[in-house]
């Protein structure tokens, strides 16, 4: 299953064991040339042609389930996790899309519906069988190279190539959407979420978006979508009504199947396949969605046209897992906030660009750290800014250990 491709292009690879994981890690290494690992092809090292070899794990997409255990292939998307674990009763804390990669994804940490309830899905994670970059396979969990466990529940890729992820899932006998439309006042709405989830039960967790046409992820125009886990419409209702009651907005809550509420985001097919438009923005962990921060994101959304602001609330069961126990950064958070501009051709110009990057630089200046699913470039200087300074650190100690010649470097990359 190799498809190679003279340089520069990339040469792509779809292993379908693991000894050609192992194989292709190895020769890497040797021939010291760039590894791309991509799984379900959403990250920004999915796209582009560099040269070196492109590791596609599709074909490693396993789903077991065993009770509440299960195992899952370093190739697998969350939307056939989901469906399989439905039939079962069961799920895990995800992403928003069903083409998301199970690996990235949790490598990175997780921020999904379920994060108050359940944490990210790194927190879900209890072991996981890699390829280091000596192209050994070895299983780690709380009990074996925990130093390495440690580092993949959101330090990236860095440290080789997770083929099995071994997580433990969650009772699930329904869950309750609640869809608003906001035709108003957005700031008023975004106020009376942030009081609404200071006291929420973990059981909700709530997403603002307000999106252009042009973005073809969601509806345009802003929303407010709430997913409460249990099949229970009218305790989401009641907790709701402070915004569901304001003017201008208008809510319908359901109960539909937690797979149904993951987004169907397309994916361009093919190698040739143009990379999506340019973004310029960025993101951050905030300890509080306070009143300054809730009017620039209005504003900045309001100035430019072709833009994006998206929020997701934290707290509950994110918040209770200690700083030093994951790599992944601010703990104390209690949302997430994204906003940005696409650098659509004709659109935006350098002057338009420089705005942008101030305005949203001006929006993320108060955040605790960089989320780093939502970094979609590389800026090795940015980083330190995703981790605590201890994490990163010890970061770095595990990093020399298991890769010091850098091998897995097409990632936010951490430099020894």
């Amino acid at each position: 299953m190799v498809d190679n491709v003279e340089s520069p292009q990339p040469a792509i690879h779809r292993p379908s064991t693991i000894s050609e994981v192992a194989a292709l890690v190895r020769r890497a290494s040797q021939e010291a040339v760039p590894l791309t690992v991509v799984s379900g092809g959403h990250g920004p090292w999915s796209h582009g042609a560099e040269p070196g070899i492109r590791l596609e794990l599709g074909e490693l997409a396993s789903i077991e389930v065993d009770g509440t255990a299960v195992r899952v292939g370093g190739g697998a998307v969350w939307g056939d996790v989901a469906a399989t674990l439905a039939a079962h009763g069961l799920a895990l804390s995800s992403g928003d899309t069903a083409s998301v990669g199970v690996g990235g994804l949790t490598l990175g940490g997780g921020v999904g519906w379920m994060v108050r309830a359940w944490g990210l899905a790194a927190d879900q994670l209890v072991g996981a069988q890699v390829v280091t970059a000596s192209g050994e396979v070895v299983e780690t969990s709380t009990a074996e190279h925990p130093d390495l466990f440690w580092a993949l529940r959101g330090g990236g890729g860095n440290f080789g190539v997770v083929t099995r992820f071994d997580f433990q899932a969650h009772r699930l006998p329904g869950i309750a959407l609640s869809e608003s439309v906001v035709e108003a006042d957005a700031a008023a709405v975004l106020r009376a979420a942030r009081d609404v989830l200071r006291d929420a039960p973990r059981e909700l967790t709530v997403t603002y978006m307000d999106v252009p046409p042009m973005d073809p992820s969601a509806p345009a125009g802003a929303r407010l979508t709430a997913v409460w886990a249990a099949p229970d419409a009218e305790a989401l209702r009641a907790i709701l009504e402070p915004i569901s009651s304001l003017d201008g907005v208008r809510t319908e809550v359901t109960e539909p199947a937690y797979r149904d509420i993951l987004m169907e985001m397309p994916q361009p097919e093919g190698d040739d396949a143009p990379a999506p438009p340019g973004f310029i923005g960025g993101n951050g962990l905030f300890a509080d969605l306070d009143d300054d921060l809730i009017e620039r994101l209005v504003a900045f959304r309001r100035d430019y046209p072709a833009s994006v602001v998206f929020l997701r609330s934290l707290g509950g069961a994110f918040g209770d897992v200690p700083q030093e126990q994951t790599a992944f950064p601010a703990r104390s958070a209690t949302w997430f906030v994204m906003a940005g501009a696409f650098d659509i051709p004709g659109m935006l110009d350098d002057a338009a660009r420089a705005t942008v990057t101030a305005d949203t630089e001006r929006i993320v200046a108060g955040r605790l750290a960089e989320y780093g699913n939502f970094a979609d470039t590389e800026r090795p200087d940015a980083v330190p800014g995703m981790f605590a300074p201890e994490a990163f650190q010890r970061l770095r100690e595990v990093k020399a250990l298991w890769d010091p010649q850098n091998v897995f470097r097409r990632n936010h990359n951490i430099v020894v």
